[in-house]
């Protein structure tokens, strides 16, 4: 089945104390790109998160946000008890000096205590980030909805694919139809070329003039370009029906459908045959838009 390239999905999760929130989108491009804004210090989950995303992913730009929130009304604690420890020892040690040269020390208050740097902190510390385990079940979720979206978004390209195939498959029947019913015309026209060359051809070797001849009926056969066009749409078809990403091959394939038609423009000296030839380029440059976002 197709995915397109093209996905987005939120999600929220929380735990005791903290609340987090997902955010994953997606646009096309020639490889994988991976781009995660994470926390500080979570070196261990973008390494868990870049290898499921690698497994789950072939192509595309895919931008990962994680952002981590403390739970509103969430009890936390506002001292550091090893701070607070620290400034008490220090006020003791700064006291007993002082007594030792005959100084005396007003005694200090809690507020004065809680006004030591690093002792108290209005906001409150920040909890403990949610375990490793809990974060990855919580993605998983989220990257099952982002595949679904980018299967859905899939799902439509594939209807339209498979539409202009339709088209296309129409425009070369007619190809070949016209370029039969031009037979009397390019055969008369051959004759013509080869009069020309019989009547210049005096002191000319006799196998230069088989192949110019050749060549001649080489350029007004379009047989094999509509055969090959025709190929292009089986295989086309085949790899819409391919599990996997098929985007590149299909690129490819839109390459060469247009070499075909550009062949098939150029050799049909005909003017309802070129119409249908331009007709198909349109429909080719169509198709490739479409295939930009195929994964």
């Amino acid at each position: 089945m197709v995915n397109s390239m093209t996905g987005y999905a939120v999600r929220e999760g929380s735990a005791p104390g903290q609340v987090w929130s997902w955010e994953m989108r997606s646009v096309n491009a020639k490889g994988l790109d991976l781009r995660l804004r994470l926390p500080e210090r979570m070196g261990a989950l973008e390494t868990a998160l870049r290898k499921r995303l690698g497994a789950a992913l072939g192509r595309g730009s895919v931008s990962l946000s994680l952002k981590l929130a403390r739970a509103p009304g969430a009890a936390t604690q506002a001292v550091d008890q090893a701070a607070l420890t620290s400034a008490l020892a220090a006020m003791a040690e700064a006291t007993r000096a002082a007594e030792a040269v005959g100084l005396v020390i007003a005694e200090a208050t809690p507020t004065d205590v809680l006004a030591m740097p690093g002792v108290y902190d209005a906001r409150g510390a920040d909890p403990e980030p949610p375990a490793l385990e809990v974060l990855l079940e919580d993605f998983d979720a989220l990257l099952a909805a982002f595949q679904t979206m980018r299967a859905n978004e899939g799902l439509a390209l594939d209807a339209v694919l498979t539409r202009q195939l339709g088209e296309m498959d129409e425009l070369i029947e007619a190809a070949a139809t016209r370029a039969v019913a031009r037979q009397e015309k390019a055969a008369q026209a051959f004759r013509e070329n080869v009069a020309k060359l019989i009547e210049a051809a005096e002191g000319l070797d006799e196998s230069r003039l088989a192949q110019e001849l050749a060549l001649l009926a080489v350029k007004a056969d379009v047989t094999e370009e509509i055969d090959r066009l025709r190929a292009h749409v089986v295989a086309a078809r085949e790899l819409l029906t391919t599990e996997g990403p098929v985007g590149r091959k299909l690129d490819f394939l839109m390459q060469e459908f247009n070499r075909e038609a550009n062949t098939l423009c150029s050799k049909s000296s005909d003017t309802e045959l070129t119409r249908i030839g331009l007709d198909l380029k349109v429909l080719i440059d169509q198709m490739r838009e479409q295939v930009q976002n195929v994964e």
